[in-house]
């Protein structure tokens, strides 16, 4: 039986996940998600890893929730598969997350995507969160990442109408980092992984780890947390080794110490 999801190193420090449920356009059912669950829970612990890129195919990053499997689900078999439990796990990787997109990021699909840090959509990209469609509504962040992402009117626009946003609309909006041909979207997205992958890991982690929790808290309190967490990384080694490679004028190589 082939993996749901591949794992392959392409350069050094970087991980690329790849979607692998190409007859159903990536839907995402259970075994999907529990194998995103343990594979992200995995890259967690492995300080090797400074950068992971999550990929689909040509046709879809992820078509949404498989809803053959869904559909005759109550409110308590719902509640019993903790699916927010399983999100959490993803939103929680301490290292940067790309998604590169083409396709169809749809429901499951695009909340996905949010879950990343960075964003690179194709121009043939779909994003939606089309769930009203059918009767229910987001239930993987969507409601609130796309309000922080895009703001009250454009969030509400798409999950009200169900109505996707093509890859260019997504970056017009601060749904993407960047929107490139579809043909350029995993290359550029593991020239992205790569470049963060070549700095210290422990400043990119900080920066990451900062931004999240200052996103959902007061200026004042972000602001303080990010002084003291710049405190902190000048006792690196890293640090010691970015400093003495510019005043040298030498390409520095940081170990994440």
């Amino acid at each position: 039986m082939a993996e749901l999801l591949q794992e392959s190193l392409p350069s050094p420090g970087v991980v690329l996940l790849k979607i692998n449920r190409p007859e159903a356009r990536n839907a995402l059912n259970t075994a999907l998600r529990h194998e995103m669950t343990a594979r992200f829970a995995a890259l967690a612990g492995r300080e090797e890893v400074r950068a992971v890129v999550i990929t689909g195919d040509e046709r879809a990053f992820m078509a949404g929730a498989d809803l053959k499997e869904m559909r005759p689900k109550g409110t308590a078999e719902i509640t019993r598969t903790h699916v927010r439990r399983q999100w959490a796990v993803l939103a929680d990787l301490p290292q940067p997350l790309i998604a590169a997109v083409n396709g169809f990021a749809l429901g499951g699909g695009c909340e996905l995507a949010m879950h990343a840090d960075i964003i690179v959509a194709g121009e043939g990209a779909r994003f939606g969160q089309p769930e009203v469609t059918v009767g229910i509504m987001p239930g993987g962040g969507g409601t609130q990442r796309l309000l922080r992402a895009v703001g009250k009117f454009r969030a509400m626009r798409m999950l009200l109408t169900g109505e996707p946003v093509t890859g260019a609309e997504a970056f017009a909006m601060g749904l993407a980092s960047e929107v490139v041909p579809d043909a350029e979207v995993l290359p550029r997205a593991l020239q992205i992984a790569g470049r963060i992958a070549a700095l210290p890991p422990l400043a990119v982690r900080r920066i990451k780890e900062v931004v999240l929790a200052g996103h959902d808290t007061g200026l004042a309190a972000g602001l303080m947390l990010e002084r003291r967490t710049f405190d902190t990384l000048f006792d690196t080694e890293d640090k010691a080794e970015g400093m003495a490679a510019f005043a040298e004028r030498r390409p520095p190589v940081f170990r994440g110490r």
